[in-house]
């Protein structure tokens, strides 16, 4: 998934896009908020984890932005105010979750999946597709019970595809939630993750079919 990350004090920073990186996400990592508020009004996210206290334009007011223009991408705050009528602020300005500072990253993981998981309108972190079942809290894949070695990127193309199983994902759209500002991915990246878990998925009776000149959709049985 395509993930946001607003926060200025650098070693924190570098530490969440790194511990959410390995979980396979494209992180894009912005230190102003100005900017942020910016990048916000023209790119789509799966999720922001978005600081209180930023440069120019605070997390608040960025926050605020966002629900004006009726945008309902989820949103974890990070805050090292303790006080209640803080916490409370952020969540009635139209947060969706919070962490207060310092925290554990098991813990920020957690929170990402259950939000994740959360506007996609799953109950629990383990979708199933005929005998395909993926976990998404271990990074496991499984075909009729034996487990599938993906990479962090096919892993997450496959989420994608099955979090909607049927509907159908536009090549630009796989693009803009597979890959962050500082990748390069080659014109047919799309379609070469998509052969290679083919291949890896090859017996499964969940598919990823084609739809010429639309896209690509996950079908169970």
């Amino acid at each position: 998934m395509r993930i946001l990350l607003v926060e200025d004090t650098l070693d924190i920073g570098e530490a969440i896009a790194a511990s959410l990186g390995r979980l396979g996400h494209a992180v894009d990592w912005e230190t102003d908020g100005q900017v942020a508020d910016d990048v916000l009004s023209v790119q789509a996210y799966d999720l922001v984890v978005l600081d209180i206290l930023l440069p120019k334009l605070d997390g608040l007011a960025i926050l605020r932005h966002l629900r004006e223009r009726n945008d309902k991408t989820p949103v974890l705050m990070l805050t090292a105010r303790t006080a209640v009528d803080d916490r409370v602020c952020a969540l009635d300005v139209g947060a969706d979750d919070y962490i207060v500072k310092p925290f554990d990253y098991r813990e920020l993981e957690a929170r990402v999946r259950a939000l994740l998981r959360r506007s996609a309108g799953e109950a629990t972190d383990r979708l199933s597709c005929g005998d395909l079942t993926i976990d998404r809290r271990a990074r496991v894949v499984f075909v009729a019970g034996q487990p599938v070695d993906l990479t962090r990127r096919e892993f997450t193309l496959l989420e994608i595809l099955a979090t909607r199983p049927g509907r159908i994902f536009g090549k630009d759209e796989l693009v803009d939630r597979l890959f962050g500002f500082g990748d390069a991915p080659s014109p047919n990246a799309v379609e070469q993750y998509v052969a290679r878990l083919r291949r890896k998925l090859a017996g499964a009776k969940a598919e990823i079919r084609t739809l010429r000149g639309l896209g690509y959709q996950m079908v169970g049985p």
